[in-house]
């Protein structure tokens, strides 16, 4: 246990943020495992669950719990994935799912 009252300071931020971190990175898996989940079962919506993905990966690197970077990996990744699946499942479960923005 620190003596000093900066480090006692510094070890509530620590766990303050440690505990924000870990909701954000629990939110951002859940929603990539539920975006995967939706194009392998060829859920109607599976284009907004992947949305919903890449909106809460971009918002931990924004908020600074992952690197922009780290980021920039993980919607590769996710992109690939669901490519395949789509590939593999002829596209007809999640048509136009990429081109949900334009």
């Amino acid at each position: 246990m620190a003596n000093i009252r900066s480090q006692i300071k510094r070890n509530r931020q620590n766990e303050r943020r440690r505990v924000r971190n870990k909701s954000v990175r629990s939110e951002m898996r859940t929603r990539t495992k539920r975006a995967v989940g939706a194009f392998e079962e060829g859920v109607a919506d599976a284009g907004e669950a992947l949305r919903l993905a890449v909106k809460r990966i971009d918002k931990a690197a924004a908020q600074g719990v992952i690197h922009r970077n780290q980021a920039a990996n993980r919607k590769s990744r996710l992109m690939r994935r669901v490519g395949a699946l789509q590939a593999a499942t002829g596209a007809d479960g999640a048509a136009g799912a990429g081109d949900a923005e334009e």
